[in-house]
Order: structure tokens, then C-alpha cells, then sequence
């Protein structure tokens, strides 16, 4: 099942190690089967605030986004990005093929008091 990698970032001022970062990056996702899904684009927000950047990434599972994560490329260029940029980061899992939202409701439902 499709992971993600997640990022919500904020406060992103240009600098040279920001560049490099993005250069490099995409070269560290190969083994793991990552790939952008979003980048670079602007988001429409339509509730609350979102101050910032959207960038997802996609993987072939939670095992791959996980070993990308922990990665020896990754883990060196990630400083590059953490010492300029305040961000959030999270890695999900999405959804199986054919999934039903109204089975979570049910679900939800039946355990309520």
C-alpha cells in the first residue's frame, strides 16, 4: 500500500544549503522508490491557516518511506533543510485500493456509547 512523506513547512527564508538540499534530494529517492507528488506549488487554503509549503512524497509502502527516512543519503543532506526551514514531517500510510469510508463510520458508530 502507497506511504507519503509528508511535510507541512514554514518560515523557509532562501539560502545556498536550501538549494543544494533540493538538488540532492531527489537523488536519494531512488532506492526506495520515492517519487514528488507535490513540490514547489502553490496551495489554496480553504479553513483555518496553513502558513507555508505543502511537499508530499510517495512510496511503495511504509517499509520504503521508513528506510529513505533513515538513510544514510538522506540523513546527510537533512540538515541542510532542518538548520533553515521549521517544518513538520510525518510519514502515513494511505489507504488500501477500494476503501470505504463508511465501514470507518460504522466503525466509529458502533462505539459510541
Amino acid at each position: 500500500m502507497t506511504a507519503y512523506a509528508v511535510a507541512h513547512l514554514r518560515d523557509a527564508a532562501p539560502h545556498p544549503e536550501i538549494a543544494e538540499y533540493i538538488e540532492r534530494i531527489g537523488g536519494t529517492f531512488a532506492p526506495y522508490g520515492g517519487r514528488f507528488l507535490v513540490h514547489a506549488a502553490q496551495h489554496e487554503v480553504k479553513e483555518g491557516a496553513w502558513p507555508g509549503h505543502v511537499v508530499v512524497i510517495a512510496f511503495p509502502g511504509m517499509p520504503e518511506a521508513r528506510a529513505w527516512w533513515d538513510s544514510p543519503a538522506y540523513r546527510a543532506i537533512a540538515p541542510l533543510r532542518s538548520r533553515h526551514v521549521e517544518g513538520d514531517i510525518v510519514l502515513v500510510p494511505g489507504v488500501p485500493d477500494g476503501y470505504d469510508p463508511a465501514t470507518t463510520a460504522r466503525t466509529m458508530r458502533e462505539a459510541l456509547p
